[in-house]
C-alpha cells in the first residue's frame, strides 16, 4: 500500500470492498481489515464525485467492523485516517458525519499504543475532522490532538511531529478563515493558547501556536488580532519556562528545536527576551551540538564507533540543521530588539561559544586526521554554517553597539572580542562574506585607534609555548606545529589584523607576545602565512616615532633575527617579495648609519654570493641569485650615505666574481638605474663607481679571451681585480 499515490480505486473496487466487509459467511484475517480501508481512504480522496450511495454504505460498514473487531494499532490509524475523509466530503449527510465523528472521538480517547511511523496518519485523520466538524466534536478533537505525546503508550516527541502539527493547524484555521468560521478559530484560541493544560506536550502547544500566526499572515482579515496575540504570549510563556527550568533532558532539546523552528516559519513575530534566550541556546545546543559530539569522539579517541559517526550524519540530514539560517537570521532580529542585559548576556554566550569550538575542535582534528576523514568533513560542514551564524550575528551586534550613543570603553571591549572569535573560526572561512568584510572593517577599525584595545586583542593571541606543544593525549602522537591547520589559520587572522594597530602595539609588547610568533611563522611552508609575518615585520618597523628610543632599539634587535630567519628560508620558504618588503622597510625607517643596516647589507651579500657560486658550479636557472642582486641594486638608491660605501664595495666584489654573463647583466642595469637618477648627493659616486667596475669587468673579460686560467690562476687573478677594486674606492 505504499504506492498509495499512484493507485486509483474506482467504485466497483469499493462494492467490492463493502461486499466482503459486510459477509458475515467470510472470516477474514486482522491483517486484512487496515488493507481494506486504506482502499477505501484512496477512493474516497481520489474521486471527484464519489458516489453518495456507497459513500453511506461504506461509513455503515466501517461503524459497524469498529463495533465487532478488536481494535489493533494499524487499524485504528486507518479508521482515524478514513473517518476524517468521510467527515471532510461535502456529500457526507449531516447525520452520517455526526456518526463517524462520534466513533472518531471515541476511538481517540479510548487507550492505545501509538507508533511514531502511524503518527502521520492520525494527524492527517485529525486535520480532515477539524475542517469539518462542529463546535462539541472540535473541542475533544483538540484535546485529543494536542494530549497524544502525553499519553501513556503515546508516540515520542520529534521535530518531525511538531512541524506535522504547525502545518495541520494552519490548514485548519485557514479554512476556518474561509469559511469564516470564527466560532471554531475562538475556541483553538481558548482551549489551545489561552488555558494552559498539563495534558499537552508544549512542543506541539508552541508549533500550533505557529500554525496560528502563519494562518493568520495568509488573510487579510481583520479579525485575527486576538487570535495572533494570543498565539504570540503562548509561545512567549512557554519561553520564559524554558528560560527558567534550564535543563537538558531530550524532550527540552525537542522543545528548544519546535521553538527557533516556530519563530523561523512564523514570520515578523513579536520580540521578547526569553525568546532570544532562547534561540541563543537552540543554535548553541541543538543546531551546532558540538559539545555533545566533541565529547563523544575525545572519550572513545582512536576508537570512535560508528554510531557516533552516524549520529553526526544524521544531523546533516535533520530539518534543525537545514532550517539554521533562517533561525539565524530570526535570532539577529530578535538581538536587535533585545534589552541591554538580555544582549550582553547572549554575546557572551557567542563569544565563548568560538573558542570552545576552536579548542575542541583542533584537538578532535589532530587526533582524527589520517583515521576518520570522513568524521572530521561532516563536522566541518556544520562548523561552516556555525561560522556564517557568528558572522552576520557579529554584524548585528556591531550595528547596535558601534554607533555614537555607545560608551567607548563598550565598543572597543566588543570590537576585540568580535576579532578573537573570528580568529577562532578562521579556520572555517570559505568564501569572502560581504557581512564578514563589513564586520572586519568596523571592530578592526574601533581597534586600531586605541591602544588599550590594540593591546588587548595582541595579548589575546596563543603563546609561542602554546603554539608549538600538542594538547591532544593520544597513542605517541607526532605533533608539528606547520601542520596544525586549525591553529595556523587563527594565526594568520592575527598577522593580517596586527599591522592595521602597529601603531598602538608598545614596544615591550610586541617583544614578548608578537616577535617569537612572527618569526616562528616566517618559516611556515604555506606561502600565505610567510607573506603575512614578513608585512607585520613591516607594519612594526614602519610604526611610531624616532624619538621613541625603547621602540628603535628593538627595531634594531628584530633585524638581526630577521634576516636570519629570511635568509635561512631563501630560496625555498621565504617569498622573496615578502623578504624585499622588510628590507626595504629597514633600511627606509631605521636611523642612519644603524649597525642593524649595514648587517643587513652583509648578510644579503653573503648570501648572494653562495647563490652566485652555485650558479658557476651548477648550470641551472639563476633566479634566486638575481633576485637578491636585482634586491642589491635597488639598495643603491635607498641607503643612507652612510651605509653607502659599504654598499658598493661589496656589492662590486661580488660582482667581479659573476661569470660574464652575469657580470653583463649587473653592469646593464646599473648603467640604467644610475642614468634615470636624480639624486645629487649619491649620483656621483655612483657614476665613478660604475666606471671603474665597468672599466675592471672589461679587463677580465679581454684578458679571459685570450687564456681560460686555470683554478689556482682564476683565483689569483680575481684576487688582483679586488685589490684594483680596494684602490679604487679609496680615491672615491
Amino acid at each position: 500500500m505504499n504506492s498509495g499515490i499512484s493507485l486509483y480505486v474506482a467504485d466497483p473496487q469499493v462494492k467490492l470492498v463493502i461486499s466482503f466487509l459486510s459477509a458475515s459467511h467470510l472470516s477474514l484475517p486482522s491483517e486484512s481489515y487496515p488493507l481494506f480501508l486504506r482502499l477505501l481512504y484512496i477512493w474516497v480522496r481520489k474521486s471527484s464525485k464519489p458516489s453518495l450511495a456507497l459513500v453511506h454504505s461504506s461509513i455503515d460498514v466501517v461503524l459497524h467492523l469498529f463495533s465487532s473487531q478488536p481494535v489493533t494499532v494499524k487499524l485504528f490509524t486507518e479508521g482515524i485516517l478514513l473517518l476524517g475523509a468521510f467527515t471532510f466530503l461535502p456529500s457526507t449527510s449531516h447525520e452520517k458525519r455526526t456518526q463517524c465523528l462520534d466513533l472518531f472521538c471515541k476511538l481517540l480517547e479510548q487507550d492505545y499504543n501509538l507508533f511514531d511511523d502511524l503518527v502521520p496518519n492520525v494527524l492527517a485523520g485529525m486535520g480532515y475532522a477539524l475542517s469539518s466538524c462542529g463546535a462539541i466534536h472540535f473541542t475533544r478533537i483538540l484535546d485529543s490532538l494536542f494530549g497524544i505525546w502525553n499519553k501513556q503508550g503515546g508516540p515520542s516527541v520529534s521535530v518531525s511531529h511538531g512541524l506535522m502539527v504547525l502545518h495541520l493547524v494552519e490548514w485548519v484555521l485557514y479554512n476556518c478563515i474561509q469559511s469564516q468560521s470564527f466560532e471554531k478559530i475562538a475556541t483553538f484560541a481558548r482551549q489551545i493558547l489561552e488555558a494552559s493544560n498539563a495534558r499537552y506536550a508544549p512542543f506541539s502547544v508552541v508549533m500550533g501556536a505557529a500554525g496560528a500566526l502563519r494562518a493568520s499572515n495568509r488573510s487579510v482579515s481583520t479579525g485575527l488580532m486576538e487570535l495572533r496575540s494570543s498565539a504570540e504570549n503562548r509561545i512567549e510563556i512557554i519561553a520564559n519556562d524554558i528560560v527558567s527550568k534550564n535543563v537538558n533532558e531530550a524532550k527540552d532539546g525537542v522543545l528548544l528545536q519546535c521553538m527557533s523552528l516556530a519563530l523561523a516559519r512564523s514570520g515578523d513575530v513579536f520580540s521578547s527576551d526569553s525568546l532570544l534566550l532562547c534561540l541563543a541556546s537552540a543554535l548553541l545546543t541543538e543546531i551546532f551540538p558540538f559539545t555533545r559530539f566533541y565529547s563523544k569522539i575525545l572519550e572513545v579517541r582512536v576508537n570512535f564507533s560508528t554510531t557516533g559517526i552516524h549520529e553526526v550524519n544524521e544531523h546533516l540530514q535533520s530539518i534543525i540543521f537545514k532550517e539554521a539560517g533562517m533561525i539565524t537570521n530570526v535570532f539577529c532580529k530578535q538581538y536587535a530588539r533585545a534589552s541591554e542585559g538580555t544582549k550582553t548576556e547572549v554575546e557572551n554566550l557567542i563569544w565563548d561559544f568560538c573558542q570552545d569550538v576552536y579548542m575542541s575542535h583542533r584537538q578532535v582534528v589532530l587526533m582524527l586526521r589520517g583515521k576518520n576523514e570522513d568524521l572530521i568533513q561532516d563536522l566541518e560542514e556544520i562548523t561552516l554554517r556555525a561560522f556564517y551564524m557568528v558572522v552576520f550575528f557579529a554584524l548585528a551586534v556591531t550595528k547596535q553597539k558601534l554607533v555614537p550613543n555607545v560608551p567607548r570603553e563598550i565598543q572597543l571591549d566588543i570590537s576585540v572580542k568580535i576579532l578573537i572569535s573570528f580568529s577562532c573560526l578562521e579556520y572555517f572561512r570559505r568564501m569572502r562574506l560581504s557581512e564578514y568584510m563589513d564586520t572586519i572593517r568596523a571592530v578592526a577599525g574601533s581597534v586600531q585607534e586605541d591602544q588599550i584595545a590594540c593591546v588587548s586583542f595582541v595579548e589575546s593571541i596563543p603563546s609561542y609555548g602554546d603554539l608549538t606543544k600538542v594538547h591532544v593525549s593520544s597513542n605517541k602522537m607526532e605533533f608539528t606545529w606547520s601542520k596544525d591547520e586549525m591553529q595556523t589559520s587563527r594565526i594568520l587572522f592575527y598577522l593580517r589584523v596586527i599591522p592595521t594597530c602597529a601603531e598602538c602595539i608598545p614596544a615591550p609588547v610586541f617583544r614578548k607576545t608578537v616577535a617569537p610568533i612572527l618569526f616562528l611563522y616566517m618559516g611556515h611552508p604555506n606561502e600565505k602565512v610567510t607573506r603575512a609575518s614578513h608585512s607585520t615585520f613591516v607594519a612594526f618597523i614602519s610604526s611610531g616615532k624616532d624619538v621613541d628610543s625603547e621602540r628603535v632599539l628593538l627595531k634594531e634587535q628584530l633585524v638581526y633575527y630577521y634576516m636570519q630567519r629570511s635568509l635561512e628560508g631563501y630560496p625555498g620558504v621565504t617569498p622573496f617579495e615578502g623578504m624585499a618588503s622588510g628590507v626595504a622597510a629597514l633600511v627606509r625607517y631605521l636611523p642612519a648609519g644603524s649597525p642593524s643596516i649595514f648587517y643587513c647589507v652583509h648578510s644579503l651579500v653573503e648570501k648572494a654570493s653562495s647563490l652566485c657560486n652555485e650558479w658557476k658550479d651548477l648550470d641551472d636557472e639563476p633566479e634566486p641569485c638575481k633576485k637578491l642582486l636585482d634586491l642589491l641594486l635597488r639598495l643603491l638608491s635607498l641607503v643612507d650615505i652612510q651605509v653607502l660605501p659599504s654598499l658598493m664595495k661589496l656589492l662590486a666584489q661580488l660582482v667581479v666574481q659573476l661569470p660574464e654573463d652575469g657580470q653583463n647583466m649587473v653592469l646593464n642595469d646599473l648603467y640604467a638605474q644610475v642614468s634615470d637618477s636624480d639624486d645629487v648627493t649619491r649620483k656621483p659616486a655612483l657614476v665613478s663607481w660604475v666606471q671603474s667596475l665597468s672599466y675592471l669587468s672589461s679587463q677580465a673579460t679581454i684578458n679571459g679571451a685570450t687564456k681560460r686560467p686555470e683554478s689556482s690562476g682564476a683565483k689569483s687573478w680575481n684576487k688582483g681585480r679586488l685589490l684594483g677594486l680596494n684602490r679604487i674606492f679609496a680615491r672615491l
